[in-house]
């Protein structure tokens, strides 16, 4: 299987619910090529998402081999009653079973990035998490993804796996906190070992960047807004940013937020705002 074309930038599905299928066809044709998702029916419309990305198909405003399309194995206790395995069964056969459903939903054979939404504990790797990762392995084997991903990870769960000699993912993929200086732990650890951070919420989870005096005098140097900044920041770190928004501008402003210009100093200095 080929390698995956990682875009520049990911179209977030997450709290869209009926309108997930419109929102999926406009940030295709706005011209966003990577959609995340997640078999999780409690905060993501996966089945929604697939009917997007068919409407686009048929007016051809893209073709699937264009896409980058990932989504996300979800244990049980982050989901709702809708499950999309047999919770009885054993974790292995829910991988398989909530790749197949994925599958069905988005109307392909194959995702670029299969996600573990999260590890079972906070406080580490697990006996689970290693059951999930080598299940979801064998789906990458069979070529039913072609990379892997992890979410929600803390630096003591990168390390774990570093330290027990398991495949490193291809991506990791956080809530983003400025305070927390943009995640830096997590960051350096996968700039170290090419691994591509993936940041969310970079404008939800940061409201004092969006207001601080810094951030408004870079967006009016460069005729833009304080969102297209904070995106251009996220870029500059390193990082695959994500966008759920649901305005056809905003989706506009997020895709040619790369054109801005930032010194290195703004960089270093917008990175350390808080944190």
């Amino acid at each position: 299987m080929a390698p995956a074309r990682v875009p520049d930038f990911l179209y977030g599905t997450a709290w869209k619910e009926e309108r997930t299928p419109a929102l999926t066809e406009l940030a295709l044709r706005t011209g966003f090529r990577g959609i995340d998702t997640a078999n999780q029916r409690r905060h993501y419309h996966e089945a929604g998402v697939g009917e997007g990305l068919a409407a686009a198909y048929r007016a051809g405003v893209v073709t699937r081999d264009e896409l980058f399309l990932q989504t996300k194995f979800t244990y049980q206790p982050g989901q709702d009653h809708r499950l999309p395995y047999d919770p009885r069964a054993p974790l292995a056969i829910q991988v398989a079973q909530s790749m197949a459903s994925s599958l069905e939903h988005l109307g392909t054979d194959h995702v670029d990035s299969y996600v573990l939404h999260g590890p079972a504990s906070g406080q580490g790797w697990t006996p689970y998490d290693a059951e999930v990762w080598a299940a979801m392995a064998k789906e990458r084997d069979a070529g039913r993804t072609r990379l892997l991903g992890v979410s929600n990870v803390g630096l003591r769960h990168l390390q774990h796996m570093l330290a027990s000699g398991l495949e490193l993912p291809a991506f990791v993929q956080n809530r983003c906190f400025a305070r927390l200086g943009w995640d830096r732990d997590v960051r350096g650890f996968c700039a170290e070992r090419r691994i591509v951070y993936q940041g969310f919420s970079l404008l939800t989870a940061n409201p004092e960047v969006l207001g601080h005096p810094l951030v408004a005098r870079v967006a009016a140097r460069e005729k833009a807004t304080t969102p297209q900044v904070v995106f251009r920041l996220a870029r500059a770190l390193g990082m695959l940013p994500l966008t759920g928004t649901t305005s056809a501008e905003h989706m506009k402003q997020d895709l040619a937020s790369p054109t801005l210009t930032l010194s290195a100093d703004e960089v270093s200095a917008l990175e350390s705002l808080f944190g």
